[in-house]
């Protein structure tokens, strides 16, 4: 355990670390996710609710595609309405027990899957995602009420400070809030309350009061800290030991010696502001062209500081061509329009490719059959390259723990087992694992056809009894549907059986104990012909 002193200098230290990624992020956030921008005061008190955040954006190419991104990305691993992972065993559970593990884990992911359908998973995956194309996206998973058992909130990056641990994982997350005084004793019915927060509270219950939660791993427990914080007080409202960490942090893609994510739109940043400032300038252009600018003649002498290029606007000259030149005459127009608009369809084709949003089928056109599905989803894996196991990694496995942890917590499942891997482990079955799953299968049936074709030894280098098994492993069919190894070789004993039995009774086989015949049996008695 620390006190309030240590906790608040390793925020401060941590903040200090993400204020080296502010530039970046913001102009991420500003040019492409600018209804979730918190930078530029917009947090501090510097915006008010429902102001223009988009009065620097000329263009919305990196908006679109960022959520088209988000769309694929959630349509391809976490698609909504559908069992988007499977719980299996894991090598430490014996092969005695592995069916009967199954099924009951099948169960539970069942139960699982109804209840997100019941909660805003998806909306919040989808929120989730499109910080993930900045870099760096934070989910928060907490226990609910009745009629919604788990919420989940996607916390824009902006708020929230990170540190990590041993082999790279987030271990410590801190986070800014800001709260009505009234709803700290409303938020945290345990909250400790000091004389100076309480008489703030009594004098101004509506005023705004900054807080910090901080949800710190102890490695000699095992186990997590959460604190809560007033930092101008120096005071701790709460302190709480949770087995489990209701954060969910994940980065895109990571360098060594880095904390943050990068995410494809800090690949695409310069050419979105490149792409932003040519359309401004073309607009600009345009109404110019339109309007016009002209040229005055003027007896007095030429201020340059009243000259103003505008549309219309008119600019006093001491004569136009000439001593006795026309009274007004338009200024030549400059620009290209046509380089113009070919710069700006190759800044949006680059963007569109870097945001993974050139993929098949194109835009005028829908997947028409499974093989388009599946030759769309392996197209996302591909490009998606190791931000799939990342995504996995770091988003789907904690996601499912999270969620069985606060399950087991309500009394929803009895869950003895952990889901690392070795006890539980999760493995996707959304529409992108099954594509690379479709591959791998295809590879084995032309395995199986080839192994025919070549004769009796071809054929017994394959065993077929364990082609169904791992056929419905890479389906993601349930263990209830399937038959064990034990029920299947009883079934072929059974059906041997009764092939044996049939025979007997044509006369086709010996009788049982294997005792031929008499001679002469059968035969009809002498003088029946």
């Amino acid at each position: 355990m620390m006190d309030v002193q240590q906790i608040i200098k390793r925020y401060e230290l941590a903040q200090r670390r993400k204020d080296n990624w502010r530039q970046i992020y913001e102009d991420c956030y500003e040019f492409a996710l600018p209804q979730r921008n918190l930078y530029d005061g917009n947090y501090e008190g510097g915006g008010s609710p429902g102001q223009n955040k988009m009065a620097r954006v000329f263009d919305s190419t990196a908006i679109n595609s960022t959520q088209r991104f988000a769309n694929r990305i959630q349509s391809g691993l976490f698609p909504p309405y559908s069992n988007w992972c499977r719980l299996e065993p894991g090598t430490d559970i014996p092969e005695a027990r592995r069916l009967e593990a199954q099924s009951a884990l099948d169960i539970y992911a069942e139960k699982m899957f109804a209840l997100l359908r019941q909660t805003n998973f998806d909306l919040a995956m989808g929120e989730f995602l499109m910080d993930l194309a900045v870099g760096t996206a934070v989910m928060l998973i907490q226990p609910g009420d009745e009629i919604t058992p788990i919420r989940f909130t996607a916390v824009p990056q902006y708020l929230v400070a990170i540190e990590e641990g041993a082999h790279g994982k987030v271990d410590n997350i801190y986070r800014r809030m800001r709260m009505k005084a009234e709803a700290i004793k409303q938020h945290w019915s345990d909250a400790e309350i000091s004389e100076r927060l309480q008489r703030l509270i009594d004098e101004h219950p509506t005023s705004e009061i900054d807080l910090m939660e901080a949800t710190m791993y102890d490695p000699e427990q095992g186990d997590y800290c959460y604190y809560v914080i007033w930092p101008e007080g120096k005071d701790q409202l709460l302190m709480r030991r949770m087995k489990s960490s209701p954060w969910v942090v994940a980065r895109y893609m990571k360098v060594a010696g880095e904390v943050y994510g990068r995410g494809p739109l800090v690949t695409a940043i310069p050419d979105i502001k490149t792409l932003n400032k040519t359309l401004e300038l073309l607009l600009k252009n345009a109404s110019i062209s339109i309007a016009g600018v002209y040229t005055a003649a003027d007896d007095g002498v030429l201020n340059p500081q009243a000259v103003s290029i505008r549309p219309g606007a008119i600019i006093p000259v001491a004569r136009n061509g000439g001593p006795n030149g026309e009274s007004l005459r338009p200024l030549p127009r400059t620009g290209d329009f046509n380089v113009s608009q070919i710069v700006i369809n190759d800044l949006r084709m680059n963007i569109k490719k870097i945001m993974m949003d050139d993929t098949l089928p194109p835009d005028n056109m829908s997947a028409r059959s499974a093989t388009e599905v599946s030759a769309k989803m392996q197209e996302l894996s591909t490009n998606l390259g190791s931000a799939f196991g990342r995504l996995i990694n770091e988003t789907m496995i904690p996601l499912i723990s999270r969620i069985l942890y606060v399950m087991d917590e309500r009394g929803l499942i009895e869950m003895p087992l952990k889901v690392n891997g070795l006890e539980v482990k999760v493995t996707p079955v959304s529409p992108i694992a099954q594509a690379q799953n479709l591959g791998d299968i295809e590879k084995i049936m032309q395995w199986v056809q080839l192994s025919s074709s070549l004769g009796p030894d071809g054929q017994l280098a394959v065993r077929t009894t364990a082609i169904p098994d791992y056929v419905a492993d890479k389906l993601g069919i349930p263990a209830d549907l399937r038959t064990s190894p034990q029920e299947r070789q009883q079934a072929a004993e059974m059906a041997a059986q009764m092939a044996q039995a049939a025979a007997q009774q044509q006369g086709m086989l010996p009788a049982q104990g294997g005792q031929m015949p008499p001679e002469g049996a059968g035969l009809p008695p002498e003088g029946a012909i």
